[in-house]
Parts: C-alpha cells; sequence; structure tokens
C-alpha cells in the first residue's frame, strides 16, 4: 500500500507539471503530508523519473496508441500513463504486471472504468513490444 500512495502522490505531481510545465518541488509538495521516507522517495524517483524522460515517454505511448494523440487524452489518463510507462521501461526491480495492475487501480480510483480498460490495453501493448533500459 505504501507504494500504491507513492504512485498517487506522483499521479498528483504529474497532473500539476503537465498543466503549470514547472517541476514540482518535491519538499513543498509533501509539505505538512505526515509520509514515510520510503513513499516519499519512490514518489520522487518516479516524478524525476518521468520528467526526465518526458520525451521518450510520449514518444512510446503514442507509437502505442496509434490513432490517438496524447493530447486528446484525459489528463488523469495521460499521466498515469506516463508514470507506468516510466516504470515499465526504467525501473527493473518493478515487474511489468505490477505496474500495470497499479496503474489499472489507479485509474478506477482517479479516473474512469472504461479508463482502467484504455490504460490495461496500453500498458500491455508497450510492456510486450519495448525493452527496458
Amino acid at each position: 500500500m505504501k507504494r500504491r500512495r507513492a504512485r498517487e502522490y506522483a499521479l498528483q505531481a504529474l497532473f500539476q507539471f503537465d498543466f503549470t510545465g514547472e517541476e514540482p518541488d518535491i519538499n513543498r509538495f509533501f509539505e505538512g503530508k505526515d509520509e514515510d521516507k520510503e513513499v516519499i522517495e519512490f514518489s520522487e524517483n518516479i516524478i524525476k523519473g518521468t520528467i526526465r524522460n518526458l520525451p521518450e515517454i510520449d514518444s512510446v505511448i503514442k507509437e502505442t496508441t496509434e490513432h490517438w494523440g496524447i493530447d486528446r487524452m484525459a489528463a488523469v489518463d495521460r499521466n498515469i500513463l506516463r508514470a507506468a510507462t516510466y516504470e515499465l521501461l526504467f525501473l527493473e526491480d518493478i515487474p511489468p504486471a505490477v505496474a500495470i495492475n497499479e496503474a489499472i487501480e489507479i485509474a478506477k480510483k482517479y479516473s474512469t472504468a472504461e479508463s482502467a480498460a484504455f490504460i490495461n490495453g496500453i500498458l500491455d501493448r508497450i510492456s510486450r513490444t519495448k525493452k527496458r533500459h
């Protein structure tokens, strides 16, 4: 559950970044939140890693979605996909099935059931076709 919370925080920060274009200040972002160091560190890894690799991540998502422009996606779905794609491509200690399942559960909580199915299909295809770094 700690990693789920970290992923949810990462989604919130990436959503904010998506609209402002400014990388979130992690210390300020977690100010007033009583969180474990592990949650903060994992969330920070996802946030910074996703932003640092955003051009490649967006390119992989665009390639995989074919007829769906990334700009046409709901902002929540787009950022769930970005964070999960980061995990799939760059975090070797996270099994692909775990990254995909977590993204689906977060989509169910923050988006819609249809979004969860959409995200599942995209991430499954990414996990089968792209090599980890």
